[in-house]
């Protein structure tokens, strides 16, 4: 175990390096005391870091750091290019402690400690013309970095990753970062690394916040096996003057030497994964060739988001949505659909109310262009129904009701998302009501975490049924065979629930048209003030 020692203003008295400016992370260790930094380390006073390199002042503890992300820096680190000790207790990690082999550059590389643990490491920032140089990383850096562990079935994982530039959306899932807009910055190189390396511990600096994201599971729920979770923090710089936390302290046993049931424990607040773990995964370029390659070219956005600011947003004219192969019902451009039980259109998305409905305000969720299901549905569809659930959340909770969104990818082609309200209070029997229809029907019906993402959990053409209940529990149940058809009615129009087993099929529920345009002009009219396309 790694227990914590030295008191941080003890360190940072003694260490006055010119008030490094960025960020520290430590751990202790019996046998192994370590500070970690990452960011810029060095200051601008040359003459002060002089007097620790002529021994005339000491650095009290075991000091790892990065390399450097400016280059009125490099000069610190001209005679130790390749990594190695900068003075007496303060390492450059470099090219030496790289794994496997050599590279022509000392950016990244592996630590390994004495007592077993594990760090790596990547120096500099992501380079915007995919060349390496003395303050930037390339893919070729991740791609030499990964390349020992990509063919390795034994490896699981890193116990700390540390590194200057954040991963590009690490708060996808998470609590947002809130001052800082993830999707503007980060590199999604980082994302790959920590993809792979499955760090329990990723320390970042940089960008001056303080940011403790929920862990995150590094395995597919239902498909893999458990995995341990990662952790990631963002440090703020030292001594800045918002005084945010720029130091982090922490006891941690080596991943070597922990059992395997309790390195894979899953905590209350783990989420899924921030970054896309299929665009990562490494493939072989040939048979023969023993070398490995990582796509990441980044996702090309198929349509812009509403921008709610002066400008009013997108022209809806200028997005080209994907069009079905033959007729379908629920493409909004396509002239089967019934035009009058449509009652809010988004960018990418839009409600209607469900033909032949549970109750008078049963709503459909459905994207604009051809998507067959959540899971195939590019992000910025998926962004939008995730609005559009919030705002119907709010929406049947003023008036006194909860909701249940549920989906059938199987035996239709387009994404539809269900929207039934049910009275308050019956929301504590609905999981009860589910669990009971699919032991009567022969569906195995499994509770996902909160946190997941259908996606990373259900490949994209797989048949599911997908439902989620006001108690924020998931349920999932992957086809394989038979399914029936109406089972979410079912469930809803049970006893315990809705108590109207005769409207379990919708044709049991039709009425006139005439009857669908009033439902859906007073359901628009109340949902006015909830409606994400309305200023």
């Amino acid at each position: 175990m790694l227990n914590l020692a030295a008191s941080v203003s003890s360190i940072l008295r003694s260490f006055n390096v010119s008030a490094p400016s960025e960020s520290w992370s430590r751990n202790v260790n019996t046998t192994e005391n370590l500070l970690l930094c990452v960011g810029d380390f060095f200051g601008t006073n040359f003459m002060a870091w002089e007097s620790y390199v002529k021994g005339e002042k000491k650095v009290p503890i075991a000091t790892l750091i990065l390399g450097p992300n400016k280059f009125e820096h490099t000069d610190y680190y001209k005679d130790n290019k390749d990594g190695g000790d900068l003075c007496d207790n303060v390492t450059y990690l470099g090219i030496y402690n790289v794994i496997g082999r050599n590279t022509d550059t000392g950016k990244k590389g592996t630590y390994n400690g004495s007592s077993g643990l594990t760090i790596a490491y990547l120096s500099g920032t992501e380079s915007s013309e995919g060349k390496s140089g003395e303050i930037n990383f390339s893919q070729q850096d991740v791609t030499s970095l990964l390349l020992p562990v990509a063919t390795d079935t034994k490896f699981q994982g890193v116990d700390i990753l540390i590194t200057s530039q954040w991963p590009k959306g690490v708060d996808r899932y998470g609590i947002p970062v809130g001052e800082l807009a993830t999707t503007n910055v980060g590199s999604s190189l980082v994302s790959q690394l920590a993809i792979n390396l499955r760090p329990r511990y990723h320390f970042c600096g940089m960008e001056n916040v303080f940011y403790e994201r929920q862990p995150y599971r590094n395995h597919k729920v239902l498909a893999e096996k458990e995995r341990h979770v990662t952790r990631f923090i963002g440090l703020a710089k030292l001594s800045n003057t918002q005084k945010k936390k720029y130091l982090y302290a922490f006891s941690i046993t080596p991943l070597s030497s922990i059992d395997q049931s309790e390195l894979t424990k899953q905590t209350p607040d783990v989420t899924e994964c921030p970054f896309n773990m299929e665009e990562s995964k490494p493939r072989q370029e040939k048979e023969s060739d023993a070398q490995f390659f990582y796509d990441m070219t980044p996702r090309e956005e198929k349509g812009k988001k509403r921008q709610r600011d002066k400008d009013g947003g997108p022209d809806r004219k200028q997005i080209k949505h994907k069009e079905p192969t033959g007729p379908c019902w629920f493409c909004l451009g396509s002239p089967e659909v019934e035009k009058h039980l449509v009652v809010s259109v988004g960018i990418h998305t839009y409600l209607a109310l469900a033909k032949g409905g549970l109750v008078d305000d049963h709503i459909l969720i459905l994207p604009i262009g051809h998507h067959q299901s959540t899971t195939s549905a590019p992000s910025e569809v998926i962004d939008e129904i995730n609005r559009y659930k919030t705002a119907l959340k709010k929406f049947f909770k003023q008036i006194g009701k909860s909701v249940v969104f549920f989906e059938r990818n199987y035996k239709t082609q387009h994404l539809q998302i269900q929207v039934v309200p049910v009275p308050i209070d019956c929301v504590q029997e609905l999981k009860d009501a589910f669990m009971q229809c699919s032991e009567e029907e022969n569906v195995e019906l499994n509770e996902i975490p909160k946190h997941s993402d259908l996606k990373q959990i259900v490949p994209s053409g797989t048949p599911y049924f997908y439902a989620e209940i006001p108690s924020g529990e998931k349920l999932l149940h992957r086809i394989k065979k038979q399914f029936p058809i109406q089972f979410g009615r079912d469930v809803l129009s049970s006893v315990q629930v809705l108590n109207m087993p005769e409207r379990v099929d919708w044709r049991n529920c039709k009425i006139s048209k005439d009857k669908e345009a009033r439902l859906a002009a007073k359901f628009k009219e109340d949902f006015k003030q909830f409606d994400l396309n309305l200023d």
